[in-house]
């Protein structure tokens, strides 16, 4: 097998916090954005595509944020094909250390209806536009929009297009997710082979998972020499999602038999980091996904279960550890200490200063006196709720108390601190967390629509830890609150005010937009 040193590289760009960040219902607030850069430059991502600045104030102030405070990343921002756009753009990326423009216009028969431009017309705004990008930035990505929907001949004369007019990366976007594995290698090889100036370029795949298949045909167009994946952490994303980072990273890494190529990625980082956008996206990983899903290391069956205590290589092609996933699952207890504490969240990937382990450990004995056992998957749990219970929050719960059962009217005794005042009301409702929600509706007054509210059991047991995800939409504003609990009920009412405590944030620094892009 050909030495790693020696095998091509792939390029990791991934577009988490741009068309991940478009999945709906994922929008995350400034800080989150930035806590989210800081982690995929430090797992080493090569470009991070922070966002699309002209889409709105708040995007624009997070990529030049993010821009700012990137070490080694390339910093990316997204452009339609108009000066505005990428003026905008270049605004936002340009004190990176290294900074790209990427931007695009749709090619195909169906999006090239939509602008009314004719081919010719397209061409000489590619031109334009291209030409303008690479003036102000020498580092520029160009995407053709529906590639793989795009007739072949016209997408060849566009990329050469881009190409002449200074474009350094070409990307080739199944923006719906329509390719196959074979027809997405035959496109990449076709556009090496016919247009000038592709062996000095690097070509990029962007695939979308519509019918499955994201992965394989990300993995494909690099067999056929694309040296760029565009993906995302959990495969977030549009519809059915983006190719998945942890999915291409480590197939590449597991079967480098096949697949002689390498990235940069630092893959004991995918835990921590999938953990950290489950929890701010308030999308919760499925518990069968691929590397980082629940149930990717977890064996049932009495066959695999002896074959993996003799030998782990007998039904786990990789080590947990590769991931950053612990491979044991001790149990904590309210004996165990802040040196038992803090060892353990570093096992879990937090690495705790002595401010945050002392508030931590306070939450922890408060569970470990209503839990027996405190497992991971609790002290996880525990930590996205100290990440979103921020104690300057407008509003706090701070006594429930519900009456339910098939007699007893269903009502719900509340008090919230509301800018530092506490005030009180009792509800009802069909149901406890009906009345509960009532009851916050009397306190604070909103016209949000509830559009999610799910629940699932952080580990097993009568006593397991409830999570609970709530998403609002009020006036093209979307919040998500998620918060943890004993009690569902409690987990609840606190998910539902930090949903509105991040609905009011997200109003006063930013506003709707229609011009969200898809590539």
């Amino acid at each position: 097998m050909t030495d790693k040193t020696e095998q091509d590289r792939v390029l990791i760009f991934d577009t988490t916090l741009r068309d991940g960040e478009q999945s709906p219902g994922a929008t995350m607030t400034h800080d989150e954005k930035l806590e989210i850069a800081a982690m995929l430059d430090e797992m080493g991502v090569d470009i991070i595509e922070a966002g699309f600045p002209i889409a709105s104030e708040g995007d624009f102030e997070a990529v030049r944020a993010i821009a700012r405070q990137a070490r080694t990343a390339v910093i990316c921002g997204l452009a339609r094909a108009n000066f505005a756009d990428i003026d905008r753009a270049w605004e936002a990326v340009q004190h990176a250390r290294r900074p790209r423009i990427h931007t695009f216009i749709g090619t195909s028969p169906l999006h090239r209806d939509i602008t009314k431009l004719t081919q010719d017309e397209m061409v000489e705004k590619i031109q334009a536009t291209v030409t303008h990008a690479r003036n102000l930035c020498d580092n520029v990505q160009w995407s053709p929009m529906d590639a793989t929907r795009t007739e072949h001949d016209y997408l060849c004369r566009v990329v050469e297009t881009a190409i002449r007019c200074g474009a350094t990366t070409i990307n080739i976007p199944d923006t719906v997710g329509y390719t196959a594995p074979r027809e997405s290698a035959d496109l990449i090889r076709m556009l090496l082979e016919r247009v000038p100036g592709a062996d000095e370029v690097i070509f990029a795949t962007h695939c979308h998972n519509d019918l499955g298949m994201a992965t394989a045909n990300a993995l494909a167009a690099v067999e056929a020499g694309a040296r760029q994946i565009e993906c995302t952490i959990n495969g977030l994303g549009e519809r059915a999602g983006n190719t998945a980072l942890e999915e291409v990273v480590m197939a590449l890494k597991v079967r480098n038999d096949i697949m002689p190529f390498r990235t940069g990625i630092d893959t004991t980082r995918i835990m921590a980091i999938s953990r950290k956008v489950s929890t701010v996206s308030g999308f919760p990983v499925q518990y069968n996904k691929a590397i980082v899903g629940k149930n990717a290391f977890a064996h049932e069956s009495g066959i695999h279960q002896d074959g993996v205590l003799k030998n782990a290589e007998t039904f786990e092609i990789m080590r947990p550890a590769d991931i950053g996933l612990n491979a044991t699952n001790l149990v904590m207890g309210k004996h165990s200490g802040r040196a038992a504490l803090r060892a353990k969240l570093k096992e879990l990937g937090y690495d705790l200063g002595d401010n945050q382990l002392n508030d931590v450990f306070v939450r922890f004995k408060a569970l470990a006196d209503r839990k027996k056992e405190v497992y991971d998957d609790d002290l996880i749990a525990l930590m996205r709720d100290s990440d979103l219970d921020a104690e300057h929050d407008r509003i706090q719960v701070k006594f429930l108390r519900v009456i339910c059962g098939t007699e007893a009217p269903q009502s719900a005794d509340l008090i919230l601190s509301i800018d530092g005042i506490e005030q009180r009301v009792t509800s009802q409702g069909d149901g406890p967390v009906d009345a509960t929600f009532n009851a916050v509706k009397e306190l604070v007054h909103h016209h949000a629509h509830l559009e999610l509210y799910q629940v699932h059991a952080v580990t097993g047991g009568t006593d397991a830890q409830a999570t609970v995800s709530v998403r609002l939409r009020e006036d093209g504003f979307i919040a998500t609150g998620q918060a943890s609990d004993t009690d569902t009920v409690v987990a609840s009412a606190k998910a539902y005010v930090n949903a509105l405590n991040r609905l009011a944030v997200r109003r006063e620094k930013t506003r709707p937009d229609d011009t969200r892009a898809a590539v």
